[in-house]
Parts: structure tokens; sequence; C-alpha cells
């Protein structure tokens, strides 16, 4: 079972949550999106989001400031979350253009509200869950896109509400957070999304 359990956070892994939410937006957007756009968008977004993480991830534990990749410690996560914001910040003034992807680009600001509200709690001695933030962020921006454009995907919503479950529980289980951290994780993912929508639903 705790097998099972570590490959849920893996595979949910909030490294994964911008990639998805850009492949999900080429995927679903009813708008004509040449090859060159999603392509100048995915790649970037990939290498900054990904790839960047985990070399800095490898820096970061070679030094000593982190030891596992779920980064268990309060004192562990600020320096992770400083880079990832950064990098966020990066792709939405220089690789989203705003004029023809703005669901994206709110998307990530959505992204950057979450992580630093995060930070902020990190502060404040309280380590909120950051799958269930990566995973409420994914969720809520799902449903919006389905709205938006008007959509059927209830198969992949169910997907995602089952798959969310399942992360709250290998997150409980295997005793990285406690309720508290698992809901205002949650929570958090999903108003820092709601509070975009505004802009462009």
């Amino acid at each position: 079972m705790k097998n099972f359990q570590e490959v849920i956070s893996y595979i949910f892994h909030p490294l994964f949550t911008p990639i998805i939410g850009t492949l999900s937006y080429f995927l679903l957007t009813p708008k004509y999106s040449p090859i060159q756009l999603q392509s100048s968008s995915i790649l970037p977004i990939f290498i900054l989001t990904i790839v960047i993480p985990i070399i800095s991830y490898f820096i970061l534990k070679n030094i000593g400031i982190v030891n596992t990749i779920f980064m268990p410690s309060l004192q562990e996560r600020k320096y992770p979350l400083y880079i990832n914001i950064t990098l966020l910040f990066i792709i939405v003034y220089k690789v989203i253009p705003y004029n023809y992807t703005s669901e994206l680009y709110y998307f990530f600001l959505g992204l950057i509200g979450a992580y630093f509200s995060s930070l902020l709690l990190l502060f404040f001695n309280f380590k909120s869950s950051m799958h269930l933030i990566s995973m409420g962020s994914l969720l809520m921006y799902l449903i919006s896109l389905s709205v938006h454009f008007e959509i059927n995907i209830i198969l992949g919503l169910c997907f995602f509400t089952i798959a969310t479950g399942l992360v709250a529980s290998s997150r409980l289980y295997l005793k990285a957070h406690s309720k508290a951290e698992i809901l205002i994780g949650f929570f958090v993912g999903v108003f820092s999304q709601l509070l975009t929508i505004k802009f462009w639903l």
C-alpha cells in the first residue's frame, strides 16, 4: 500500500501541473492555435517548470538545503518556492502571449498567487500541501475551461476529481500532511484560480 501511495504522489507531483494545464488548454480550446504558437509555448514551459526545477532540486540537495523531492520541512520548501515563483513570472512575461492565450495566461497568474500564498503561510509556520494546491488549481481551471468554451469534459473532470481524492489520501497515509494542511492547500489552489476567472471567463 505504501508503494502505491508513493507512486500516486510522484505521478501527480506539483511539477507537472503547469505543463498539464498548458496541454489541456491547447487540447480543449476551439480557438485556432498555430503549431508555431503551441510549440513556442509548450517547450519553454516544459523546460522552465520541469527541467530547470529538477536541476535546481539536485543542486539544492547537493548543498544540503533539501533532502527529498517532497521537502517535508518548512525551511526546505522556501527556496524551491522562490525558484518556482520566479520561473512562473518568466513564463507570464516572456513565454505566453496574452493576446492569444488569455485563459492560459491567467492560469499561470493563478498558480503564482497560489504558490505565493503557500510561501507566506510558511512564514507563519504552516505547511500547506503543494500537491493539493496544484490539484485544486488544475481542477478549477479545467472546470472553468469547460464553462468558458461550453464543452463537455465530464470524464476528464471525473478523473481529476478522483485523482485529487487519491492524492489527498496518499499525503495523509504517508503522514506528509495533516488534514488541515490538505484542506488549506486544496482551497488555496481553487480560490487562486477563482480570483482570475473574472478576467477571462
